[in-house]
């Protein structure tokens, strides 16, 4: 479901970053196939030193459908970025990505939280982080965090994750406990 970002899926990947319905939600946007495959290959300089993770969403053939980041990583916490190419939207692929890469984070990574800051006029990305039944609104618990990202215009709810969240929800309260010792 998930892999590593490589060079290989910049040409196919560009295609669905490219759609007018997926490009204004992009992070780093390009405009040519070449911009994209120098993103890729700052993205992948920039995983190295540890800044941000990235990682390439498969459909169930392998073939590269969109991507999901932790970026601004700082202090074993960092923000969420994911999309999708169009045709792969309302089919549960990224929900099934988030849950694959918040295994990554929380267990192999040690990661503590991931914040979504997500527009309010984004309706789709606002839809798909309610359905996530271990997030949390983050305006009021995170106030440092929510002031920052509207820091030049108010336009931004904040969302959050935490580990033990995480573990409670789908560990339970024991495997929770034996996770926390470990």
């Amino acid at each position: 479901m998930l892999k590593k970002r490589d060079l290989h899926d910049v040409p196919v990947l560009f295609e669905f970053m490219s759609h007018p319905e997926v490009f204004p939600y992009v992070r780093h946007k390009a405009s040519s196939s070449d911009e994209f495959y120098f993103l890729t290959k700052q993205t992948l300089e920039a995983e190295d030193r540890g800044e941000l993770i990235s990682r390439t969403i498969l459909d169930e053939w392998g073939q590269p459908i969109g991507t999901i980041n932790l970026f601004d990583i700082q202090e074993r916490k960092g923000f969420l970025a994911t999309w999708l190419g169009r045709p792969y939207f309302g089919k549960g692929y990224n929900k099934i990505a988030k849950e694959a890469f918040f295994e990554e984070l929380f267990f192999q990574l040690q990661i503590e939280a991931v914040f979504m800051k997500i527009r309010r006029t984004n309706i789709r990305s606002m839809k798909a982080a309610l359905k996530i039944p271990y997030v949390s609104k983050g305006n009021e618990s995170h106030p440092e965090v929510h002031s920052w990202i509207n820091r030049f215009e108010d336009v931004y709810d904040l969302y959050v994750i935490t580990k033990e969240q995480y573990l409670f929800h789908y560990h339970g309260e024991q495997h929770k406990e034996e996770m926390l010792e470990a």
